[in-house]
């Protein structure tokens, strides 16, 4: 009998899942079963609408890491402003100020803006720190041309990236998320898949068995994988 598939795979594991038994069935004659046709048809239709959640979903994440990468570098470069400005040399010292003037007029609050908007002020920072008089503080601080280097790196790679999380923004409006979409198709394995094919393996072994096979080793592939997963997650038990 072909366990079902557990729902506490992860969307990456159900999309690896169904491909496999996808390329399995493909590999098979059954598509003369028309019954088997109305289930296998809609399972690749939904395989592709899920994996491209899954691409969508990693390139926001992928996003959200390079802005909180750049939220990093303006934490730190704010931090040796002010570190500076405690300088025992006078023109060290000053400079710092000077160019702590410049970032708080923006403010280290700008981390906490929209995406768009802290790009654009961030930007806006970066021009007024390339300005002759802040060059030539930049110059008298220790670290400090590294760190704008830096900042200035991390927004480029935030940037570089914009446009497909946006495109990926625009079609999350639009189309199911890979949450839904994994309920659906787990759905659609466990309620149709899985019972027709242990029915039919057992009426028309021959002819079914195989392909059955393949499904009860792919998905039981799977489970063994969360199972041992859940097994490491067993909570502290409190003396």
């Amino acid at each position: 009998m072909i366990q079902l598939l557990m729902i506490g795979s992860r969307n990456t594991e159900v999309d690896g899942t169904t491909t496999q038994i996808i390329q399995g069935y493909n590999g098979t004659t059954l598509n003369t079963d028309s019954n088997l046709e109305k289930i296998m048809n809609p399972l690749k239709d939904k395989s592709l609408m899920f994996a491209s959640a899954i691409k969508r979903m990693k390139v926001k994440s992928e996003q959200k890491g390079k802005d909180d990468f750049r939220d990093d570098k303006i934490i730190a470069f704010n931090f040796l402003l002010k570190s500076f400005t405690h300088h025992p040399d006078e023109q060290i010292r000053n400079a710092a100020f000077n160019l702590l003037e410049i970032f708080e007029h923006h403010g280290i609050e700008i981390k906490e803006e929209s995406f768009t908007r802290e790009s654009s002020l961030i930007n806006s920072l970066l021009a007024d720190l390339a300005k002759p008089k802040a060059l030539a503080d930049i110059v008298l601080v220790p670290q400090c041309a590294e760190y704008i280097a830096a900042l200035q790196q991390a927004q480029d790679d935030f940037e570089a990236t914009r446009l497909a999380f946006e495109a990926a923004q625009a079609e999350e409006g639009t189309l199911e998320n890979a949450t839904e979409m994994k309920k659906e198709v787990v759905e659609l394995v466990n309620n149709q898949l899985v019972p027709y094919l242990n029915v039919m393996a057992q009426l028309d072994e021959p002819v079914y068995g195989a392909f059955a096979r393949v499904v009860a080793e792919i998905i039981t592939s799977n489970n063994e994988v969360v199972r041992k997963r859940r097994n490491k997650e067993v909570p502290e038990v409190a003396e």
